[in-house]
């Protein structure tokens, strides 16, 4: 198949979330049949709820800085899947996507014919297997692998890493995960390998700390918390932040080009992996200060400001409020909104939409998508519209704001790739 043919394809399967089986055994059983390319490079294992895909940025970024051929494995992706398979800090070309897909479908047909395994792999888990078998074909050394749902059941759990780290911990896709923190939290610890060493972020829950950290101790895992070694903070402001590290008998300070408060914790939690990655603390500077994340707190546009973020879930979008109330009290602030029906729209509308004094109400191209009209019933707000979709949000934006306003495009990682397109050259 060709790249649009493989995509076509992959979206077929069904969304990734919606069709989500959880289970490690067809993942084995194709990654087997593959030569297990997972085992043909060494890992380092990010879970977490909010705050992962940071981490494993800074993480893939300082070790290539280090001069280390690095993989990259995120999602979900914000304009095109390929976003999602990085070599050396570029996302493999399409040409390279469609050969993976390739000889994976065929490998995924041959078991399913011989009743090997009972249906074909989800989007996720095919995606996930092209990414391992990207990794050892391009020579790979360290891939650095983002957890897509949970830990313990999740595709990417059949890798043996060299590290497993673990961000934040907090409520999301409780419909799978789990309804309590505990249930959630003890998913997450499922990365956790016996004597493989754990780096464990700040936690705001204390059950959560509580049973990552018995996990680790259970498994005689070496641990470090993020929490213990960071120092003081010098510089927080809207557009990154300087936090000194203090472990093994030395003290760091980081430069974090990323936005928002959560970035402090996620950059030393990223700092103290990578020492643990035996970087020095040159190179673990060096590479998390070069760190590029699309859409967290993105600046692409001014006068009127414009700023991305993937904010989804009650803990992103409490980041965000706090960030908006922080740095832009006193402007105008516009927030254009997307977001999907598993979500928790009541709650994060109470928390994000007070901070703007106007808000407009859009959709993404998603089944899952909800619809503008729905949300307005949802809502309550002084100055609230709708529009159709994102391209109408923009005309409005770009016809009524003032240069000193400032937007944020928000709620759905699906709706700020649709503005990357339209705003990123």
């Amino acid at each position: 198949m060709t790249f649009p043919d493989s995509v076509q394809y992959l979206y077929s399967i069904g969304n990734e979330v919606k069709t989500v089986k959880l289970g490690l055994e067809r993942m084995t059983t194709l990654l087997r049949a593959l030569g297990n390319p997972h085992r043909r490079f060494k890992s380092v294992h990010v879970a977490g709820t909010n705050g992962k895909g940071s981490v494993c940025a800074m993480i893939e970024s300082g070790l290539r800085h280090a001069g280390i051929r690095t993989g990259l494995y995120t999602s979900p992706h914000l304009v095109s899947p390929v976003e999602r398979i990085q070599v050396g800090g570029k996302p493999v070309d399409e040409d390279f996507f469609a050969d993976a897909f390739n000889y994976v479908h065929r490998e995924a047909e041959k078991l399913l014919a011989d009743g090997e395994i009972d249906c074909h792999p989800t989007y996720f888990e095919t995606v996930t297997a092209m990414a391992f078998a990207i990794f050892h074909r391009l020579k790979v050394d360290t891939a650095v692998v983002e957890v897509g749902l949970g830990g313990r059941l999740d595709a990417t759990n059949v890798i043996e890493p060299i590290l497993s780290v673990i961000t934040s911990v907090s409520f999301d896709h409780e419909a799978w995960l789990g309804s309590s923190i505990e249930e959630i939290a003890t998913e997450k610890a499922g990365i956790i390998k016996y004597k493989v060493p754990v780096v464990i972020a700040a936690q705001d829950h204390d059950a959560a700390r509580a049973i990552l950290v018995d996990r680790a101790i259970e498994g005689r895992c070496p641990l470090t918390l993020g929490e213990r070694v960071m120092g003081n903070v010098s510089r927080y402001d809207a557009y990154g932040s300087r936090v000194m590290v203090a472990m093994r008998n030395l003290s760091v300070w980081i430069e974090c080009p990323l936005a928002g408060a959560h970035q402090v914790d996620n950059a030393v939690t990223a700092a103290v992996a990578l020492l643990n990655l035996k970087l020095t603390p040159v190179q673990m500077r060096f590479g998390i200060q070069q760190t590029v994340w699309p859409g967290r707190l993105e600046r692409v546009a001014e006068s009127p400001e414009i700023i991305l973020d993937g904010a989804h879930n009650p803990a992103g979008v409490r980041v965000l409020a706090g960030f908006i109330k922080q740095f832009f009290s006193g402007r105008k602030v516009w927030i254009v909104y997307a977001t999907m029906r598993d979500k928790s729209v009541d709650e994060i509308g109470e928390t994000l939409l007070p901070t703007a004094a106007e808000v407009i109400l859009t959709q993404v191209d998603s089944e899952r998508a909800l619809r503008p009209e729905a949300m307005l019933e949802l809502f309550s707000h002084p100055r609230m519209r709708t529009a159709p979709r994102f391209e109408q949000a923009l005309e409005i934006v770009r016809a009524e704001t003032a240069p000193e306003d400032v937007v944020f495009i928000t709620g759905s990682l699906h709706l700020v790739g649709d503005a990357r397109a339209l705003l990123v050259k």
